[in-house]
């Protein structure tokens, strides 16, 4: 456990967030050739998050990632094909999550602008569930 977190660590310094423009970030989900994923814990996703991301907490990540069938389990949640943009609420989270779904063989690009900038940029924030 404590060798994963020491690799985590070095995996993590090695990710940077993603140079890809937001006009870039929003014509490949518009395009569907990448997906959000929010790695937000759940009380900030419920309180509000963008149409069309994946909620995948990084907590439950770092929980599941030494656990048997991390891989399946991954594979039921993500697209296997497609660019992951990775996002949290200050693009601190999404560096972390990106080095995980890296590590278990990703495309990922972090995000550095958090939930608020990125609905402040034209990505629509999804309707409230009732």
């Amino acid at each position: 456990m404590r060798s994963f977190a020491l690799v985590l660590t070095l995996l993590a310094q090695e990710i940077e967030h993603t140079k890809d423009s937001l006009d870039m970030v929003k014509a490949n989900v518009a395009k569907k050739d990448a997906v959000l994923v929010d790695v937000r814990e759940k009380s900030e996703w419920d309180a509000g998050h963008l149409e069309g991301a994946i909620f995948l907490p990084l907590t439950w990540l770092k929980a599941e990632r030494d656990g048997e069938k991390f891989s399946e389990k991954l594979a039921e949640k993500l697209p296997a094909k497609k660019v992951l943009y990775i996002h949290c609420r200050a693009g601190v989270r999404s560096l972390t999550a990106a080095a995980i779904l890296k590590k278990a063989g990703y495309e990922v690009r972090a995000l550095k602008p958090g939930f608020e900038e990125l609905k402040k940029s034209g990505l629509a924030e999804a309707k409230p569930e009732r």
